[in-house]
């Protein structure tokens, strides 16, 4: 994906987000799979001044709901599953049993990326496919200017010691230190291809996979999987493969 696709796939999804009323200030939880979409519709988010809240796409739909409620989302952008491991995970049911839960009215819309086109249940009036929303919208869109303590993201903890707390991380210096790392800490050049293997639930996923890298206009790897599989050298055929030469994991 070049830098100009993604800027276009990102208004395209900002002018469907504010064709559902989606407005500066506003909550939108993320359960997504590693892919370009996750990429996409957090930034989309940040465009029109909405505050995304990104949950790893392997917590439960009680970990969901929790943080839903906690959040007081209003969209909630899911996919019928994921890919992980060769086994296919159903997100949306594992959304829809969320909402069973209850205690989720504060969400009025649900986008539905089909990434594994396993079937899943459509709430008339409340779920719609992102491949329904996005024909139409314009590939241009005006960003909301917002002020450098506005809110970019909330990210929740892992509720290992109790309950989740929801961290909250403004756009000006959040954004001012994803790229002074990229720039000193990794020394970031224009010939280098950049991989990151967290994942966008967490938040070195947020800083080293959606802005740090981008916003210092690298090339860099998405990978949505596990290590061990196919089998246990899967990250260094990567490597190879991709040419990377700057690779940054967890211990």
């Amino acid at each position: 994906v070049t830098y100009r696709q993604l800027h276009q796939r990102v208004c395209q999804f900002a002018n469907g987000l504010r064709k559902l009323g989606i407005q500066k200030g506003d909550r939108v939880l993320i359960y997504l799979p590693m892919s370009i979409e996750a990429v996409v519709a957090m930034q989309a988010c940040a465009r029109i001044g909405a505050i995304h809240s990104v949950v790893f796409g392997g917590f439960s739909a009680q970990s969901l709901r929790d943080r839903m409620n906690d959040a007081g989302a209003v969209m909630l952008i899911t996919s019928d599953g994921q890919f992980r491991g060769g086994k296919s995970i159903p997100l949306k049911t594992i959304a829809d049993e969320a909402f069973a839960l209850g205690g989720c009215e504060c969400v009025k819309n649900v986008i539905v990326f089909k990434r594994t086109g396993g079937d899943c249940n459509m709430v008339a009036g409340r779920d719609e496919w992102l491949h329904d929303l996005l024909p139409g919208q314009a590939e241009t869109c005006e960003p909301e200017w917002v002020e450098a303590e506005h809110p970019l993201f909330l990210l929740y903890t892992s509720g290992s010691t109790g309950k989740p707390k929801g961290v909250q991380h403004s756009t000006g210096g959040y954004l001012l230190h994803a790229i002074l790392t990229m720039k000193y800490t990794f020394d970031i050049k224009d010939s280098d291809v950049f991989w990151c293997t967290a994942d966008i639930g967490w938040v070195t996923g947020h800083t080293y996979i959606v802005y740090g890298p981008l916003a210092a206009g690298a090339t860099q790897i998405m990978f949505e999987g596990v290590p061990t599989y196919p089998d246990a050298g899967r990250f260094w055929q990567m490597i190879e493969r991709h040419k990377c030469s700057i690779f940054y994991t967890a211990p």
